[in-house]
C-alpha cells in the first residue's frame, strides 16, 4: 500500500484524493448506543419515525431515537454523497467497522454511482458492539482478519479496507478493545495501513490507547486520533498529545447541542473546534490534523434538514 490510498474500488494515487472528510458512517446501525426508556409514551416518542413534527426533539437527543441512529438506505446515502460531490469533495473515509452495519458491497455501489473515493475501515467499535464469543477470539484471530480486509478483501467480496479503524475504546478499556488495539499494531506493520482511533472518555484515554499500540509495534506518527474535539476542553491537552506524533481529527463538526455531554465536559461547538485548530496551526501541527463531521445519524443529512 505505500504511496496509494487503497479504496473499495482499488488503489489510487495520493493525488487523485482530494478534499477528505476523515471521520463518516454512510451505512450504520447506531443503536449500539441507544437506551431504550421505561415510559410507554416515550418508546412510542423513541421509535416513531423521523419527520418533521419531531425533528428539533431529535436535534435536541439525537440518541434518544432508535430510528434516527440507523442509515440503512442505499439511495439516501448516494443523494448525500452527491451533495459532497458538487462542493468539491473528493473523498469519504467511511469508518463503519464490524457490529455496526459495515457494508462492503454497499460502500462499492455507493463509489460507482457517485465518483466517490471512498476508503472503508476494518476492525471493531467500542465492546458492546462486539458478536457474542468475542471473548475466545485470539489476538492472532483478529490480526488475520484485518490483514485479510486490508490485503485480500471482506469475506469474498473482493472490497479491501484502507484504514484500520474506528477501532472503539472504552473507559475503562475492555478488555476485548484492548486485543483489538493490540492486533491492530500487527496488522498495521503487516499491511502498512494506519489506524483510526475512537478514544475512552476520559483526558488519559487517547494516551492509553497510543501506548497499548506502540508496545506492540505500531506506528504512532499513522495514528489518528478521533473525537479530539469532545475529548479536551484544555488546547494544552492537545499539545500534549500532539508531540506523539499521532493525527489529530477534529470531527463532530455540525454538532451543535448544549444537551448533548459525554460526562467529561460540555459538548463544544464548531467554533470551539475550529479555535482549537488555528491553535494547532500556529504551533507548527498543520500537517498532523485531519477533520470530519461523523455523521451517524438521520437529523444529519440533508434529507432531514441537516448539513450533510
Amino acid at each position: 500500500m505505500k504511496g496509494k490510498v487503497r479504496t473499495v474500488l482499488g488503489d489510487i494515487d495520493p493525488t487523485e484524493v482530494g478534499m477528505t472528510s476523515m471521520h463518516e458512517h454512510l451505512f450504520i446501525d447506531f443503536t449500539v448506543v441507544f437506551q431504550p426508556p421505561e415510559e410507554a409514551t416515550a418508546k412510542a416518542r423513541a421509535y416513531e419515525p423521523v419527520s418533521m413534527s419531531n425533528l428539533g426533539r431529535i436535534r435536541y437527543d439525537p440518541f434518544g431515537s432508535a430510528t434516527n441512529l440507523l442509515l440503512l438506505d442505499e439511495d439516501e446515502a448516494i443523494e448525500e454523497v452527491d451533495h459532497f460531490k458538487r462542493v468539491g469533495g473528493g473523498t469519504i473515509v467511511d469508518v463503519t467497522t464490524i457490529g455496526i452495519g459495515r457494508d462492503p458491497v454497499g460502500l462499492g455501489n455507493i463509489a460507482r454511482a457517485t465518483g466517490a473515493n471512498i476508503v472503508m475501515g476494518a476492525g471493531y467499535y467500542i465492546a458492546p458492539s462486539h458478536p457474542d464469543g468475542m471473548g475466545d477470539v485470539t489476538v492472532d484471530d483478529l490480526t488475520a482478519e484485518m490483514v485479510a480486509d486490508v490485503t485480500t478483501g471482506v469475506g469474498n467480496t473482493g472490497i479491501r479496507a484502507g484504514i484500520i479503524g474506528e477501532l472503539g475504546c472504552g473507559w475503562p478499556l475492555h478488555e476485548n478493545e484492548r486485543k483489538v488495539l493490540l492486533a491492530a499494531a500487527v496488522a498495521q506493520q503487516e499491511t502498512g495501513a494506519s489506524v483510526l482511533l475512537h478514544p475512552g472518555r476520559d483526558e488519559q484515554a487517547p494516551f492509553e490507547a497510543l501506548d497499548i499500540l506502540a508496545g506492540a509495534g505500531a506506528d504512532v506518527e499513522r495514528v489518528v486520533m478521533g473525537h479530539i474535539g469532545r475529548t479536551y476542553e484544555s488546547i494544552e491537552r492537545v499539545l500534549d498529545l500532539a508531540k506523539t506524533g499521532c493525527y489529530l481529527e477534529y470531527d463532530q463538526f455540525g454538532w451543535e447541542s448544549s444537551y448533548f455531554s459525554y460526562g467529561v465536559m460540555d459538548f463544544p461547538n464548531d467554533a470551539q473546534r475550529m479555535d482549537h485548530i488555528q491553535r494547532l496551526i500556529s504551533e507548527g501541527y498543520t500537517d498532523k490534523i485531519v477533520i470530519g463531521q461523523d455523521i451517524c445519524g438521520k437529523h444529519h443529512l440533508v434529507k432531514y434538514g441537516g448539513g450533510g
